[in-house]
């Protein structure tokens, strides 16, 4: 007696092999850019008082470096109050000097601060990555999941090595390289400002 079997897979019963289910990987955790570099370590708030110099920005924000020839000295003063840190920006725009003032509001977590926006979805995430109060600090600035990087001195004079590679160590946390830094001008601060470019505002990239 001969049996023939039209399909290699129909065996005695009619079985037939199935891949067995894959489980679905868990998905990863969501994590803030800004989350990648948390504040250092017991930040003081207080030493931060002062006048800052903008030496160096790291973005991926294609407006500031395709226009980066464009960017003026940048000076900050930065003042404590309670749980608060007012910020004044002194810059040039349109060959005039402005000042911008802004409030930065302290959080739970020291060295970590907020910049309220419009609306939630505009608030901006300041944190104070690495400083030596004396000489330099760097700080990040989150909106909408874009991280901006900057290298602040307390003197146009004294760039030291040390500075610079701490900047740069951060920037690689965040995937920046040095081909996303734009240098500020380190001379022609502007001084005196006219009272009616006085503003409030929040940061573009």
């Amino acid at each position: 007696m001969c049996i023939c079997l039209l399909n290699p897979t129909e065996a005695i019963g009619g079985a037939k092999s199935r891949p067995k289910p894959q489980r679905k990987p868990k998905p990863k955790p969501k994590v803030d850019p800004v989350d990648k570099t948390p504040p250092g370590q017991n930040i003081n708030i207080n030493q931060m008082a002062g006048t800052w110099y903008l030496l160096n920005t790291a973005t991926k924000c294609s407006a500031l470096l395709k226009h980066g020839y464009k960017i003026e000295p940048t000076v900050l003063t930065l003042s404590p109050s309670g749980e608060k840190l007012s910020v004044i920006t002194k810059t040039r725009q349109n060959h005039q000097c402005w000042e911008i003032s802004q409030i930065y509001h302290l959080t739970s977590t020291p060295g970590r601060l907020l910049l309220k926006g419009p609306s939630p979805n505009l608030d901006t995430t300041i944190v104070i990555g690495a400083t030596d109060y004396t000489s330099y600090a760097v700080m990040l600035y989150q909106r909408r999941g874009e991280i901006t990087v900057k290298l602040f001195s307390r003197s146009v004079d004294n760039l030291a090595e040390s500075m610079l590679l701490k900047f740069e160590e951060l920037l690689k946390k965040q995937g920046l390289g040095l081909g996303h830094i734009a240098s500020f001008p380190t001379y022609s601060h502007c001084g005196e400002v006219d009272q009616d470019h006085k503003i409030n505002c929040v940061p573009t990239c």
